[in-house]
């Protein structure tokens, strides 16, 4: 077997020197401004070795891989009563497709779509205050990470206030048929803000280790989930983690991951490692061009896919 560390500093140091970055997310004023040039990867072996190379310890907007975890807190709420309100397919559509909705009668196809982790925001709102709910999800990252200083970056929330009308038309659509239940201000409100989580590699790969454990934390032994909803989460990242590109993902990485339009990636190898990479050039459906690339090496190099070496 190579060694982690080895494969993790060569595997940064070729990304570093492609020229190929992808785009930057452009319709979020606050991303557009970030620099493609970054470039961090960290891998937490089941042992607790750590291998982090480049950008690992400088902070990013996770965006859309904060939604694992609203969907972990939101099955510890209600539990498979969550699938009555969101679907476990794969959408074929854009991340943001309005036309879904219609033809599915506002019950968005997963929860890893924006309307589908809108209904899931909401669900955890429907406890809570707006401020309540937000800290709820903040402090449980913070608990994964085992850092009390990851916070929100407000600026990249405001940006998302101020530009996502997209958003608020399906939240509105979700509204009219009886899938959200709050205020859509209120939902809204909480989701740009848990979108806008700001977090290192590093941080990133401690707080999904217990995806890779069979739900447990193997440096606490702390169980975070059962065993089953831990398969169940990592089965739906296979399928819908990478909006439309999630296929392609599956076929060239062969690991469940979600990706955000921050061009962060959490990736799951079950039982070995929790991955997180970091390039903030985006690919045509809006996943991380290095990341993926990036992840495609590690685990040809280190035989992890989980559909065979």
């Amino acid at each position: 077997m190579p060694n982690l560390e080895t494969v993790v500093s060569e595997i940064a140091d070729e990304m570093r020197q492609r020229p190929d970055r992808g785009e930057v997310a452009r319709y979020i004023p606050e991303l557009a401004r970030v620099d493609p040039g970054h470039f961090g990867l960290a891998v937490i072996a089941a042992d607790g070795t750590v291998a982090a190379a480049g950008d690992c310890d400088v902070p990013f907007s996770i965006q859309s891989i904060s939604k694992v975890f609203t969907l972990t807190l939101a099955l510890g709420m209600v539990g498979d009563k969550l699938w009555r309100r969101v679907g476990r397919e794969p959408s074929g559509s854009p991340f943001n497709s309005v036309v879904q909705l219609e033809y599915e009668r506002g019950i968005p196809r997963n929860p890893f779509i924006n309307a589908g982790a809108i209904a899931v925001t909401d669900l955890i709102l429907s406890r809570h205050q707006p401020r309540e709910a937000l800290g709820e999800i903040l402090r449980f990252m913070q608990f994964l990470a085992q850092d009390t200083s990851i916070t929100i970056d407000e600026a990249v929330a405001a940006s998302e206030q101020r530009t996502g009308f997209r958003n608020v038309a399906l939240a509105n659509y979700m509204k009219s048929f009886g899938v959200i239940d709050n205020p859509v201000e209120y939902t809204l409100g909480v989701y740009f803000h848990h979108c806008a989580i700001s977090m290192t590699c590093r941080q990133l790969a401690v707080a999904g280790r217990f995806l890779a454990h069979s739900g447990r934390d193997p440096s606490t032994g702390l169980s975070v989930v059962q065993a089953e909803r831990a398969k169940r989460i990592n089965a739906v990242m296979l399928t819908c983690g990478h909006y439309d590109g999630s296929g392609e993902f599956a076929y060239r990485v062969g690991l469940p991951g979600k990706s955000g339009v921050g061009g962060g990636i959490l990736a799951v190898a079950p039982g070995r490692a929790s991955i997180a990479v970091w390039a903030p050039g985006l690919d045509a459906a809006g996943n991380s061009h290095l990341g993926r690339i990036a992840l495609e090496q590690l685990t040809k190099r280190l035989g992890w896919s989980i559909f065979g070496e």
